[in-house]
């Protein structure tokens, strides 16, 4: 740096509180440190929720430890800012009662550490998935096999009230083992924060609802719903960068939905509907998440039975997609998918082969690198960059 020793910008930057944090921020002062939070299942060795830093110039993870111990952390969000953190419980009892429970934390970027602010029930037992709207007032949890979903309040001081909205589904799905009873799998605000989304694949539904951000109360929409292929179990939904299309992967059919999304009446319409498995194959399958780049050019979606990843080309016309690749998770039952903040890299939870996987992306093309560098974690479940 002309005219400044090195010592003297050290000294500068500990004495100016706001590159001081900017410092904090990507670790030791390297602008290529990329700091994440992992949320994971703690049946094995994993305790809670770890803090990594990510060198986006490499790819390479560093674990910087426990951010926080928590029971069965499996899905975290962040609030705008990323201040606060919000992470179910995914277990079947709370406290004595029967159902699940999600926990607050406040987020230190600094010490790269998580404080505990309060925890509440689901009333739902084993809630996989919790979302934020985009004001930062409400939260939103799914049920897995509580078949159910609850709206909450957050304070000022990140504490969750009570629940507002609770929604108990009742009904079937004609896979009498997999869909003998309402499953919630997903959580999903609308761009515009004026509706919430509840993806049901034990009623092959997307539930539809009116969101009152003032009060985190959540009213059924006209139509309710929108209906998947009977037996397909709608399991995650994603909005594309340009808030126009959703996009839906089924777990049981392992099928991507394209979505026209109407915002003015909060309807979801199918546009293209197309399979993730290999022509002629009739096996055993599960499609399980998708993310999107920035730019909103590319797709990636993974299949957590068959251990693939998918990788789509987005039309900028009208939101289809067309398959480009299909390759390997770099492990054993993938769980969840992030992309880091420089588009470089695609990270992998693979839950089975406890590890992280992390792909370099080709930024023109899309396309991933046919090999990972992976990296050991017990069960992996829910990867983010706060």
């Amino acid at each position: 740096m002309p005219g400044i020793s090195r010592r003297r910008f050290i000294q500068f930057a500990a004495s100016t509180p706001i590159v001081l944090d900017r410092l904090a921020a990507f670790g030791a002062g390297s602008d290529s440190s990329e700091l994440i939070l992992v949320g994971t299942q703690t049946t094995g060795a994993s305790k809670g929720i770890y803090a990594y830093h990510l060198d986006a110039a490499s790819g390479e993870l560093s674990q910087h430890g426990l951010a926080s111990p928590a029971n069965m952390p499996t899905f975290l969000t962040l609030s705008p800012g990323g201040k606060q953190v919000f992470a179910v419980n995914e277990i079947e009892e709370y406290e004595g009662k029967k159902g699940g429970a999600v926990s607050s934390f406040l987020f230190d970027r600094r010490d790269e550490k998580l404080t505990a602010v309060n925890t509440v029930a689901t009333h739902g037992g084993a809630p996989c998935h919790v979302a934020v709207d985009h004001t930062g007032r409400c939260l939103f949890v799914a049920n897995y096999s509580g078949g159910s979903a609850a709206s909450y309040l957050i304070g000022a001081d990140g504490k969750l009230s009570e629940s507002v909205s609770f929604i108990q589904y009742t009904g079937s799905g004609p896979d009498k083992t997999r869909q003998e009873a309402p499953h919630a799998h997903r959580v999903t605000v609308s761009p515009d924060n004026r509706f919430v989304m509840v993806n049901d694949l034990g009623l092959d539904l997307i539930h539809l609802y009116h969101l009152d951000a003032k009060t985190a109360t959540l009213t059924p929409n006209s139509p309710a719903a929108w209906k998947a292929a009977p037996g397909s179990g709608p399991r995650a939904l994603q909005f594309h960068p340009n808030g126009k299309w959703a996009y839906c992967v089924t777990e049981m059919a392992s099928t991507v939905y394209v979505l026209d999304w109407h915002a003015t009446s909060g309807q979801l319409e199918t546009k293209q509907q197309l399979s993730m498995s290999p022509e002629g194959y009739s096996g055993p399958t599960a499609g399980d998440d998708i993310v999107f780049d920035s730019e909103g050019q590319f797709a990636y979606v993974a299949n957590r039975l068959n251990d693939y990843l998918v990788t789509f080309a987005v039309s900028p016309s009208d939101g289809k997609l067309t398959m480009l690749d299909r390759s390997s998770c770099g492990g054993k039952t993938p769980r969840h998918l992030a992309l880091d903040k420089s588009g470089r890299w695609l990270l992998v939870a693979n839950q089975v082969s406890d590890n992280i996987a992390v792909f370099a992306r080709n930024q023109k093309t899309g396309r991933l690198a046919k090999e990972s560098k992976n990296f050991p974690l017990s069960k992996p479940q829910c990867i983010v960059f706060p």
